[in-house]
């Protein structure tokens, strides 16, 4: 058959998005992937380098979505497929341009993990994020922030004269477009993907790509790379140097603890390894850029690229503690009986807490391809690790020889990677077209029109061509705003209307946080404050001093701020298609859950109850997710009441925002245990033993990722 490109709809169990944080995301996101400056002696030049290049003060401009829960009901979800007579393309515009689904047809075999659930959790840059498929992840260092968000899609001539599908975006923690274009020559078995990252700017900016490739995970899963040594990283943020695929014990810190802890076990099969972790492959220069997931027959799924998407990685979720850890985490991500998954990468650096300069008006770019791959079961799994790696080579060269997609990625660059969309199959944000008309970038390819623009987008345009600042509607929080140099420039020349310079000063604040200039920040809210009182200023105000090490000051803005909310707030405008109440219950719960959290941090615990026992907009009950309930037990637990801390657990919940790396639920599980065997005494080490015994933390609420484990097993 000829290749075809179509719109379908995928229909699975999914749990709702929910809307996003109204709060401007201001603090730094907790980032388990990342090596302190002490941890980077002796690596590399250029990778320690990178590892400290331009690392993210925050997620701003995003919003960071975390309003979705856990019950989950069938829903189509927007797909497109691209089909040939061999395999087929399943993706999903409106999440991030997933690719969902990759199925060969002579053979049956479906070459990725499909997720059974759409069920988001707290893995990405801006929250929400789901498994399963191949993710195209640009931005920094994490899961993008746009993977639960659309993105454009079109239909393109490929350079053999067939459909082809682009993807394209503009990225906002960076300010970069970029383009994903996916065909299938005719006959083909391998899913060509050419990529484009694009600097518009006349200034370098700091790049970064990982596609995130996850497939089945079975006991006789070998992953296979080019290289005889890797870099491993696990949940204790410690990287170094070790050879594959049978890491040597590692050398010891002064402390006496290891500086890598991969075991001894053959880390090329992941179902063997005990702990999560990460191996970035040492690929040498001059090799084929490659790597693929075979099963115990030889057969799986193999990855390639042209030479610029240097990095491999395998990550492996971990087999240890009976079920527990890792493990807990697959089953929050689908559901439980659905089988494991591992995932194989490929980056532009060595390693993925690395980003890259991408120098003014320059771009990255390169092909990779994804198809089935099938080596003789003997030398893939016998001990030889050269040989291993030596047969899925020659295979790789076989089906699909690396000239080929040398020639193939030509092809593309030349004849198609600037061709023009013939039919939009998908509209994504309208956040590209008001960049590309505030700089008249010229972009040929990825067209971000002016009909994109949406309501987010529209205050902007107007302080864009009248240098006028929006005036919100009484009540509502602010809403999305762009945070670059030149949009703080166009706020701070801004004509403002009598009664909105607050709203001017505010937005002026989150820019001057996003930049780094915290002091600036913190004046032009106080501005804002002093012309008008809102929820909004205080909370900005509590979240620098918050930063800025002041718990006591905080915890009083924080409570300013909810007494503004509650008590102070004016009438709130009703927003189109949005049920009533809804934006007052959502900015209710953000600004709780954050002043509560800052509130125990002081030794505030009495005022932390009186804001998750106040009663929602409109007089609702207080709300009773899982996240109150960990901030209600935190707070009996400081008020001295145990017993009641321990109910909170036993009648059971579910935090389903759990932040991957969060050990909040055991910590919180073993204090509570510690309290209560203690019974009022100190608690010293043979009440943390005895606790450990008695209080033994359930599985429902064990999430530790890291190799060492105080809190046993």
């Amino acid at each position: 058959m000829p290749t075809t490109v179509r719109r379908t709809a995928v229909t699975l169990p999914s749990a709702p998005l929910g809307p996003e944080n109204p709060l401007p995301a201001l603090h730094p996101r907790a980032e388990v992937h990342q090596v302190e400056p002490g941890g980077r002696a002796g690596l590399p030049a250029d990778m320690a380098r990178q590892l400290g290049y331009a690392t993210l003060r925050s997620v701003l401009p995003v919003r960071v979505l975390d309003g979705y829960g856990r019950d989950r009901a069938p829903a189509d979800l927007d797909a497109l497929v691209l089909e040939n007579d061999r395999l087929r393309a399943t993706v999903l515009p409106g999440l991030g341009g997933r690719l969902y689904s990759l199925f060969h047809k002579p053979t049956g075999r479906e070459l990725l993990y499909r997720n059974p659930v759409f069920q988001p959790a707290d893995f990405a840059l801006a929250g929400a994020w789901f498994s399963g498929g191949v993710e195209w992840n640009s931005g920094a260092t994490g899961h993008a922030a746009y993977t639960c968000a659309p993105v454009h899609a079109a239909r393109v001539t490929a350079p053999d004269g067939g459909p082809m599908l682009r993807l394209w975006e503009w990225e906002r923690l960076r300010d970069l477009p970029f383009q994903v274009d996916l065909w299938l020559p005719d006959g083909s078995d391998f899913l060509l993907v050419g990529v484009r990252v694009r600097n518009p700017h006349p200034r370098t900016v700091p790049a970064y790509w990982w596609s995130n490739t996850a497939v089945p995970e079975t006991p006789g899963t070998r992953v296979l790379a080019p290289a005889e040594a890797a870099w491993h990283f696990d949940y204790r943020q410690e990287l170094g140097r070790v050879p594959m695929p049978v890491p040597e014990a590692p050398p010891r810190t002064e402390s006496g603890v290891p500086a890598t802890a991969p075991g001894s076990a053959d880390v090329s099969y992941p179902a063997r390894r005990e702990h999560a972790a990460d191996y970035f492959f040492d690929v040498p220069d001059g090799e084929r850029r490659w790597i693929a997931a075979l099963d115990s027959d030889g057969r799986g799924l193999a990855q390639t690229s042209t030479d610029t998407l240097r990095g491999r990685k395998l990550f492996l979720w971990g087999a240890g503690r009976a079920g527990r850890g890792g493990r807990r985490w697959q089953e929050w991500l689908t559901e439980p009986g659905t089988g494991g998954y591992l995932e194989i990468q490929a980056g532009l650096a060595r390693t993925q807490l690395e980003h890259v300069p991408l120098p003014p008006e320059a771009e990255f770019c390169w092909l990779e391809a994804y198809g089935p791959l099938d080596a003789d079961p003997s030398a893939v799994h016998g001990d030889d690790w050269a040989a291993a790696r030596g047969e899925a080579a020659r295979r790789l060269e076989e089906v699909l020889p690396r000239q080929a997609v040398d020639d193939a990625f030509t092809r593309w660059r030349e004849r198609a990677a600037d061709a023009e969309p013939e039919e939009v199959l998908a509209v994504g944000t309208g956040w590209g077209a008001l960049e590309v008309e505030r700089g008249r970038f010229a972009l040929p390819g990825t067209p971000f029109p002016a009909a994109t623009l949406g309501p987010e987008q529209k205050p902007w345009l107007e302080l864009l061509v009248a240098g006028v600042v929006p005036r919100p509607a009484p009540g509502q929080a602010p809403g999305a705003a762009p945070v670059g140099p030149q949009w703080r420039e166009l706020l701070e020349a801004a004509d403002t209307f009598p009664g909105n310079a607050w709203y001017r000063d505010l937005q002026l604040g989150v820019a001057q946080w996003a930049a780094g200039d915290r002091a600036q920040a913190v004046r032009s809210w106080e501005r804002s404050l002093a012309d008008r009182r809102t929820p909004w200023a205080l909370r900005a105000l509590a979240v620098a001093e918050s930063v800025a090490g002041e718990r006591a000051r905080a915890a009083e803005r924080y409570i300013e701020a909810f007494d503004s909310l509650t008590v102070d707030a004016p009438p709130t405008v009703p927003e189109p298609g949005v049920p009533e109440g809804a934006a007052a219950r959502t900015a209710h719960r953000a600004l709780v859950l954050e002043a509560a959290a800052a509130l125990l941090d002081a030794g505030r615990p009495a005022d932390a109850r009186r804001l998750l026992d106040h009663p929602a907009p409109g007089g609702s009950t207080p709300p009773d997710s899982g996240r109150f309930q960990l901030l209600r037990a935190r707070t009996a637990l400081a008020l001295g009441d145990a017993a009641r801390a321990r109910r909170y657990f036993d009648d059971g919940f579910v935090v389903a925002d759990l932040r991957e790396g969060d050990e909040s639920l055991s910590d919180t599980w073993w204090a509570v245990a510690e309290a209560l065997t203690a019974e009022g005494g100190p608690v010293d080490d043979s009440v943390r033993a005895r606790a450990r015994r008695e209080h033994p933390l359930p599985a429902a609420y064990d999430f530790r990722m890291r190799p060492e484990d105080p809190a046993g097993p």
